[in-house]
């Protein structure tokens, strides 16, 4: 009985202790510049935007995929920011449209985005999207590789 009374103080301590944040572990919220349901790529893929030349070349080219001209003012290129152009791939059916990011985590090289959870409607049209969004990092984040989490 004693020594399963300790193992389950032990359990109880060893949660307890955790850190809050190492060195290699950051976190921040970013902002997102443009996001549209159309124009984007059918696989899932990110690229890093290096100036307001680019920025500009990438919102146009993904609103003439979708057919239509941008309908927002090209936003300036931030100068403590890096920027990335997010693909989602295809979805069958709904509005995958990124409206927020909740947070943006950095560990191991992996920059983890985290979007609230897409909620269907219930019978939804059948249309195929190719949702994209940029948003924002700081500038000292570097990474290999973005992975989505959705949360509700």
């Amino acid at each position: 009985m004693n020594k399963l009374l300790i193992l389950c103080f032990a359990i109880i301590m060893s949660c307890t202790n955790t850190t809050a944040k190492s060195s290699t572990d950051m976190q921040t919220k970013g902002d997102i510049l443009a996001s549209e349901s159309q124009g984007g790529t059918e696989q899932k893929s990110f690229k890093i935007i290096k100036d307001q030349q680019q920025l500009e070349s990438e919102i146009t080219r993904n609103f003439a995929a979708s057919g239509m001209e941008p309908v927002m003012k090209i936003p300036d290129f931030p100068k403590d920011k890096k920027l990335v152009l997010y693909n989602l791939g295809t979805f069958n059916s709904g509005d995958h449209k990124v409206s927020a990011i909740k947070s943006i985590s950095l560990k191991d090289n992996v920059l983890y985005v985290e979007i609230p959870e897409y909620e269907s409607g219930g019978m939804a049209i059948q249309v195929m999207s190719n949702p994209w969004f940029i948003f924002s990092v700081p500038s000292n984040y570097q990474f290999n590789s973005v992975e989505l989490k959705y949360s509700k």
